[in-house]
């Protein structure tokens, strides 16, 4: 593969893990500020953090997918070796997969407490549906923990099939 395509091809899965990773790093941050700034309508600052968190996970399955793409591809193109690519691929995919588990089995389950709840929880009240909301949270906390630490790992192994290139 000419050179250029390969500066292509790199970029676009640079910024594909950049894209996600950097979402993952500024979401709490985003929801530390919102919760903050909304202290007293604890409500209208779940409803910002959940809507963010569904555009993280959104731009975390595209990049993940643009990132397992390109890697499926850059052993063909002879950019890395297919040993060196399968790695990144198998944890991006796993990404992925926890990624879906937040979104479609994890929020869900939220958004049922919170409306059996009357439309708002408070996290400090007691009561058996705070108290799954709260383990749903703390779930969904570990999630994207895991995300992040599984996309940290990618982008060594990704700079370690830089050293082992075909």
């Amino acid at each position: 593969m000419l050179t250029p395509m390969k500066t292509v091809f790199r970029t676009l899965l640079y910024l594909a893990l950049i894209v996600w990773l950097g979402a993952e790093i500024f979401f709490p941050i985003t929801a530390a500020v919102t919760f903050g700034t909304l202290m007293p309508d604890i409500h209208a600052a779940g409803t910002i953090v959940g809507q963010l968190i569904r555009i993280l996970h959104g731009m975390g399955l595209v990049s993940g997918a643009v990132a397992v793409a390109l890697l499926a591809l850059a052993p063909a193109w002879g950019i890395y070796k297919a040993r060196a690519a399968l790695a990144p691929m198998v944890l991006i995919a796993v990404m992925m997969g926890l990624t879906v588990y937040s979104q479609f089995v994890i929020i869900p389950a939220m958004e049922r407490d919170r409306i059996a709840a009357g439309g708002t929880i408070d996290p400090s009240a007691p009561g058996p549906i705070t108290a799954n909301f709260n383990k749903l949270h703390t779930r969904s906390e570990f999630v994207e923990e895991g995300v992040l630490l599984l996309g940290l790992a990618t982008v060594v192994l990704v700079a370690r099939a830089e050293s082992e290139k075909s």
